[in-house]
């Protein structure tokens, strides 16, 4: 039995935003969804399966956020993920026939034919359209740590200037994990990581045990800690926060000189979306014809430099990602013996991740994981996974300091979500949630409709809030789609209020967003009081 100097926290940050258009299935956005479960989630529960019938004993943290387990649990969306499987299998059947002038062309067109067929099979006949059940399996076996977030992902930073804001998506994200898991989360992935100190007695209020932050969150946290990142720090509120280590996360993360950048694996910006001819690729891209991915890529990332792209070589890209394992698991050992050469405690490297590098961005992601957990159970290494929430079980002592204002955005703050692209938003966000807490108060104990209503007011500033709307402003894509819902739940927002203060409310109109917005059906917008 190996003795362990250190431990290695994973911890993979599951979140899209919640889409659902009941009224259209033109919306491409919808698609996030389906391409995350393809290629993310499903992945990731066959592997840890893997792994639990191989009797490896490894441990991962995910935040599974409010809004896409409202997602995944939503039956029009598990219809229309099925369909859209449907689609691929088609197209897939197609491509087998195309391609059957090149053998290995041929022989990845067929690779994504069972892939798109074993996904379905899995959707369906394996998790029952219930992959919120599946992820739970893991937690209650003991081999996986679920934390939640936000209820809309909204970011504190930003939205503390009214706190009972802050509090309401503290509130919902703890009340959403205990409907899907029959617990209170012990942790909280804090929405782009973002933290401020004003958060922290909501946290408490709700149970919460620990926050994950940025590195810097840790490192200039006042007074200064012992150990940096390496070990957790615990607020005056009595909050623990876990920081994220530098150099674990640029080996994953950087593009540059990290492994995703290996020139054997799957290159993520081509597909025969764009690349087949149009009249044959038509019927499944767009419906107004604009092409678009199908999750269908022939290629390899080659080199960096040219337009010229090799044939993608499934082996090859499985032999990159054992040795890239291999290599990480000995710069943690180096890591690891460094560190308690100058530690009194057992260090633990903290590796917070968006859970979609892994198999959507970085298609071997999943596998590499699979690897690396086997190689960290079998191999005489010196460290063993940990989980946070395990890590303050065996360590409770632990050093008091206040974490700084942070996030884990581009230049560590907060001009991701408020700059001159997007900062035009954030006053509307504001009036809706003082409007908000202004309801509440006039209207404590609101029956029948005029409930309802409050109820879908709660849920349309929830939805304004969502952080992705602003990041996606800032970074130039489906620029349109974003404005549009910040716009949309604003205006219906405001509408209700307007309704409810004169007291006219359009049944209607209330029925009719309660079916797209539908949301956290059980809702009390007295959290707003």
């Amino acid at each position: 039995m190996k003795t362990e100097k250190g431990y290695v926290s994973f911890i993979l940050h599951a979140h899209l935003p919640f889409i659902h258009h009941p009224e259209s299935e033109d919306y491409l956005e919808e698609e996030w969804l389906f391409e995350a479960i393809s290629e993310t989630y499903i992945p990731l529960l066959l592997n840890f399966k893997k792994l639990e019938e191989e009797k490896v004993d490894f441990r991962i943290t995910m935040s599974l956020t409010p809004p896409l387990l409202s997602m995944l649990d939503n039956k029009l969306l598990q219809k229309r993920y099925i369909k859209y499987l449907k689609k691929h299998i088609e197209l897939c059947e197609k491509e087998v026939i195309r391609t059957s002038y090149d053998e290995k062309l041929n022989s990845l067109s067929k690779y994504y034919l069972d892939r798109y067929s074993n996904d379905l099979h899995v959707f369906k006949d394996i998790y029952n359209c219930n992959l919120i059940n599946a992820f739970k399996y893991f937690q209650d076996i003991g081999v996986l740590e679920i934390i939640t977030c936000g209820a809309t992902h909204g970011y504190f930073p930003i939205l503390y200037v009214n706190e009972k804001t802050v509090k309401a998506q503290i509130a919902v994200g703890v009340q959403t994990y205990e409907k899907y898991f029959g617990k209170k989360p012990r942790g909280i992935w804090l929405p782009e990581c973002g933290y401020v100190p004003e958060s922290d007695k909501y946290l408490k209020e709700f149970g919460i045990e620990y926050i994950i932050t940025e590195s810097h969150g840790i490192l200039y946290a006042d007074p200064t800690p012992l150990y940096g990142t390496f070990a957790p720090i615990v607020s005056p509120e009595g909050v623990i926060a876990f920081g994220r280590d530098i150099e674990s996360s640029k080996q994953v993360w950087s593009s540059v000189c990290g492994y995703p950048g290996d020139f054997n694996y799957r290159e993520f910006y081509r597909d025969i979306g764009y690349d087949a001819d149009y009249e044959y690729i038509k019927p499944y891209i767009a419906k107004n014809g604009v092409r678009v991915n199908t999750g269908i890529k022939y290629n390899r990332i080659t080199s960096k430099d040219g337009d010229y792209k090799d044939l993608y070589n499934v082996q090859w890209a499985k032999d990159s990602a054992e040795m890239q394992a291999g290599h990480f698991l000995d710069s943690r050992v180096n890591q690891i013996n460094d560190l308690t050469s100058v530690m009194d405690i057992p260090p633990i490297v903290v590796c917070p991740y968006d859970a979609e590098l892994y198999g959507h961005w970085w298609y071997e992601g999943p596998y590499w994981l699979y690897t690396l957990f086997k190689k960290i159970y079998y191999d005489d290494c010196n460290f063993k996974l940990i989980t946070p929430g395990e890590y303050i079980d065996k360590f409770p002592c632990i050093q008091l300091s206040s974490p700084c204002r942070s996030s884990w955005g581009a230049k560590g703050y907060s001009e991701v979500w408020l700059n001159g692209l997007n900062d035009y938003a954030h006053r509307h966000l504001h009036e809706a949630g003082d409007k908000m807490c202004e309801l509440a108060n006039l209207f404590p104990n609101a029956k029948g409709i005029k409930k309802r209503a409050l109820n879908q007011c709660a849920r349309e500033l929830l939805l304004a809030q969502s952080s992705d709307w602003l990041f996606i402003i800032t970074h130039g894509t489906m620029v349109d789609y974003a404005k549009k819902r910040i716009k949309d739940h604003i205006g219906r927002f405001n509408k209700l209020y307007a309704q409810i203060k004169l007291n006219t409310i359009d049944e209607e109109y209330l029925k009719s967003i309660n079916k797209q917005d539908c949301i956290f059906p059980n809702i009390d917008y007295m959290i707003y009081y």
